[in-house]
């Protein structure tokens, strides 16, 4: 079922009263209706984002590429019109992530985007929370955990997760195999890094190679490194040959790692995995002493088009261990983060029961969706 787009002008045919569309961040959820508006159209995101985008396309449905784009950049402002959009770069578990002041006549709303204050960029929290900026007159701030077990107390950490699958790698004899977004690119950091410590090689897919040379960051793990190898599996190779993207597979043959030598590594790696990668460990015969660490939402296991990757487990005799922390801020930093803006009005977004506010929070006022309204 197609979504539909919001009631905005400028968004079903080109008017010149949209100046541009914010994407804060490059998560599906923010940018899926993106490239169903005009291709004119002006977007707003970091310069890391528009090339994690662009990366994805390769190998998925989603992403893609755009004519026209203002590349976001931490605390600096940009005019638009008669609006200043001041970026301030968050920790989130999607790369290059921002929460953006908007003024104009006068007035002041900060949208949080999607931030959270555990993860490796916790600093980014703490200076929002330490230096916020003035006089905002209303804070849209996101709600997701809102309900969720542990978030009135506070998430593990990176560091947490990281350490506890150190733990998980030592104690598993044959490979372990992680499932967690190749877009979490902290989390890829936690299992290389753990992988490390446990004296493995960390194996992803040509996908996940491609999204971290996408970031542009030298320090984050990538596919030339000694301690990583690239595998291939076959719906990507399919992907692959569908596009004609052969000089993309030439770019990451020097590391790449073979079906045919998975089962000799696999007490020596650590492979990233995905449920579309059943038929790949199956046939390669790597799965000897496995195990799936399962690093996403837990929600994601309970839907029925999971059913036939948890039958396949109990099949193989593969345990499952969940290992997982939130992309979101919990309760009680949100608690701090609207504690810091006093004499903002908070207007939830991003949430299942935004009608829960009025309970956790401060001086909240509810907004429907599809609804305009004026910030005073």
């Amino acid at each position: 079922m197609q979504v539909e787009l919001p009631a905005v002008r400028g968004f079903d045919k080109e008017d010149p009263s949209l100046l541009g569309v914010i994407l804060s961040h490059p998560h599906m959820d923010h940018y899926g209706l993106a490239f169903r508006v005009p291709k004119a159209t002006t977007f707003l995101m970091g310069e890391a984002a528009e090339r994690i985008l662009a990366a994805a396309a390769v190998f998925t449905p989603s992403g893609g590429t755009f004519d026209h784009v203002i590349h976001l950049a931490d605390c600096q402002p940009i005019t638009l019109g008669p609006f200043v959009i001041t970026p301030f770069l968050m920790d989130h578990s999607a790369y290059d992530s921002y929460a953006v002041l908007v003024e104009a006549d006068g007035q002041r709303l900060f949208y949080t985007g999607d931030l959270r204050g555990h993860g490796r960029k916790a600093k980014l929290f703490e200076r929002l929370v330490a230096h916020p900026p003035a006089k905002v007159d209303v804070l849209l701030m996101e709600g997701t955990t809102i309900r969720r077990e542990g978030t009135d107390s506070g998430f593990p950490t990176e560091t947490d997760i990281e350490n506890e699958l150190v733990g998980l790698f030592k104690a598993t004899s044959g490979m372990p195999l992680v499932w967690c977004s190749g877009q979490n690119i902290d989390r890829l950091v936690s299992v290389f890094r753990a992988a490390k410590r446990s004296g493995r090689q960390f194996i992803i897919d040509m996908y996940t190679a491609h999204i971290l040379k996408a970031t542009g960051n030298p320090h984050l793990p990538q596919a030339h490194w000694p301690e990583i190898r690239v595998f291939l599996p076959q719906f990507q190779k399919n992907r692959i040959k569908r596009n004609k993207e052969f000089e993309l597979a030439k770019e990451y043959s020097p590391y790449r790692i073979y079906p045919e030598t998975l089962a000799n590594a696999a007490q020596n790696s650590v492979m990233l995995f995905r449920s579309s990668m059943q038929m790949d460990v199956e046939d390669a015969g790597c799965l000897k002493g496995a195990r799936v660490v399962y690093s996403m939402w837990e929600g994601y296991l309970e839907v029925e088009s999971t059913k036939p990757f948890r039958d396949w487990l109990d099949a193989k005799g593969i345990p499952l261990y969940k290992c997982h922390t939130s992309g979101h801020a919990s309760v009680s930093d949100l608690k701090r983060l609207t504690s810091t803006f006093s004499s903002a009005t908070v207007v939830p977004v991003h949430c299942a029961e935004p009608e829960v506010y009025a309970k956790l929070f401060d001086r909240v006022k509810l907004h429907a969706d599809n609804a305009w309204w004026t910030v005073r």
